[in-house]
C-alpha cells in the first residue's frame, strides 16, 4: 500500500518511517515541515529506499497537500505531525494551536475530498490514522485508575488541549462526513532518535557533559513509558488492520515516577559510561530539583487491555530493556545528537532560518 506519514521526521514519526521500509513492503511518502524537532538525519539508514519518498510540506498548506495527495495516491495517512512539547505550549501556545488544530483540519479536508474521489476498493479500504497523546484525558487521582478509551477528557496544557481539540476533529469528520478513521492514545514514547529537550535524552546528555539534571518539583510526578519502536509496531498494526472508528489506547504497562527515572540513568551510565566529567563521583550528584511547572500532570497511565485484546499487540520491551537500549545508543550515537545540540542538522533545509535549534 501507499501510506503517507505526517511527521515523519520527528521522533515517533521516523521510528514509524523506519518499521514501514524495515520489516513491511508498502510504500512511505513521509510529508514534514522540518521544525525545530524534525531530523531527516533519523531516517539516513532508509532514505536510500526505492519505497521511501520525502516531501518538506506543510499540513496548513492545503494546495501543497492536494498536489501531494494527486501525486501519491495514498491509501492510508498516519498522521503524527504535531507540536508536542508541554513546556514550549506554555511559553508559546500559538503554534500548538495552528499546527495541531488548523493543521489537522486541513489534512483532515485534503483527506476527505481525495477519498470522495475514489471508488471501489481503493475507497473501501482508505484510511485516515489519527496518532494522539494520553495527554487529552488530563490526570489519574487514585493510584489504581487507568485511562481507558472511555475515559472524558480533561487536557491540562495548551499541548494537550489543542491535541485534544484535534482528536474531536478526526471523531467529528468520521461521523458527520463519514471520513474512515481511526484514533490512537499513547503514553510516554523513548528511545532512540529522541529530541534532547525530553526528559530522557535531556537527562543523559546532560549527565554525559557533567551539568545538572534537573528534576520538576519532588520529581513525584508518575508516567507510564513505552519504548518507540514497539509504538511504531502497534500504530502499523492499527493502520493496516483495525476497523474503522475505533480508538486503541497504547501503553508500556511501565509506570514509573520521574525521579525514579533519573535514578535509574544514573544507574546505567554508571555501569556503561563510567568515565565521567572531571569533578563528578557518581552521576545521581547532579540531580537537582527544580520549581514544578504550572498545571504539571501527576499521574498518567494507560490500560492497553483492548489493543491486546482486539490485534494482538503487546509491547517486546520491559522498561530495563528498553532504556538500557536507549542508553546505549546515545552512547554509541554522539554525532547524531551533537549535530541536534549544535543547530548542524537543520544546515540544509529549505526555506528557513539556517541558525540554531
Amino acid at each position: 500500500m501507499n501510506i503517507l506519514v505526517t511527521g515523519g521526521a520527528g521522533f515517533i514519526g521516523s521510528a514509524v518511517v523506519r518499521h514501514l521500509i524495515n520489516d513491511t513492503e508498502h510504500r512511505v511518502m513521509n510529508l514534514d515541515k522540518l521544525t525545530y524537532a524534525g531530523n531527516t538525519e533519523s531516517l539516513a539508514s532508509v532514505a536510500g529506499s526505492d519505497r521511501y519518498q520525502f516531501s518538506q510540506t506543510d499540513i496548513c498548506d492545503r494546495p501543497a497537500l492536494d498536489a501531494l495527495f494527486a501525486d501519491f495516491q495514498p491509501d492510508i495517512i498516519m498522521h503524527l505531525a504535531a507540536e508536542s512539547h508541554v513546556d514550549r505550549s506554555i511559553e508559546g501556545p500559538a503554534d500548538f494551536i495552528e499546527t495541531n488544530i488548523v493543521g489537522t483540519y486541513q489534512l483532515l479536508e485534503a483527506a476527505r475530498t481525495y477519498w470522495g474521489q475514489l471508488s471501489g476498493d481503493k475507497r473501501a479500504s482508505f484510511r485516515f490514522h489519527h496518532i494522539s497523546t494520553d495527554e487529552v484525558y488530563g490526570d489519574l487521582e487514585g493510584t489504581d485508575d487507568l485511562f481507558t478509551e472511555t475515559t472524558p477528557y480533561a487536557p491540562s496544557s495548551p499541548y494537550s488541549a489543542s491535541k485534544a481539540s484535534s482528536d474531536h476533529l478526526v471523531r467529528a469528520w468520521h461521523r458527520t462526513f463519514g471520513l474512515p478513521v481511526v484514533l490512537t492514545n499513547c503514553s510516554n514514547n523513548y528511545g532512540p532518535y529522541h529530541f534532547p529537550e525530553k526528559l530522557i535524552p535531556h537527562m543523559i546528555l546532560n549527565a554525559l557533559a557533567g551539568k545538572a539534571l534537573p528534576v520538576y518539583g519532588k520529581g513525584n510526578q508518575i508516567r507510564d513509558w513505552l519504548y518507540v519502536e514497539d509504538h511504531a509496531r502497534a500504530l502499523v498494526l492499527v493502520a493496516t488492520t483495525a476497523a474503522v472508528g475505533e480508538t486503541y489506547n497504547i501503553g508500556g504497562h511501565n509506570e514509573k515516577q520521574n525521579i525514579e527515572v533519573v535514578h535509574t540513568l544514573c544507574e546505567l551510565l554508571e555501569e556503561l559510561h563510567p568515565e565521567k566529567p572531571a569533578g563528578i563521583a557518581e552521576y545521581k550528584e547532579l540531580i537537582t530539583f527544580v520549581k514544578d511547572r504550572p498545571g504539571h500532570d501527576l499521574r498518567y497511565a494507560i490500560d492497553a487491555s483492548k489493543i491486546a485484546a482486539d490485534l494482538g499487540w503487546k509491547p517486546q520491551e520491559t522498561f530495563e530493556t528498553g532504556l538500557r537500549k536507549t542508553v546505549q545508543w546515545y552512547l554509541e550515537n554522539p554525532d547524531w545528537w551533537q549535530r541536534v545540540l549544535d543547530g548542524d542538522y537543520r544546515l540544509d533545509r529549505i526555506g528557513e532560518d539556517k541558525g540554531a535549534a
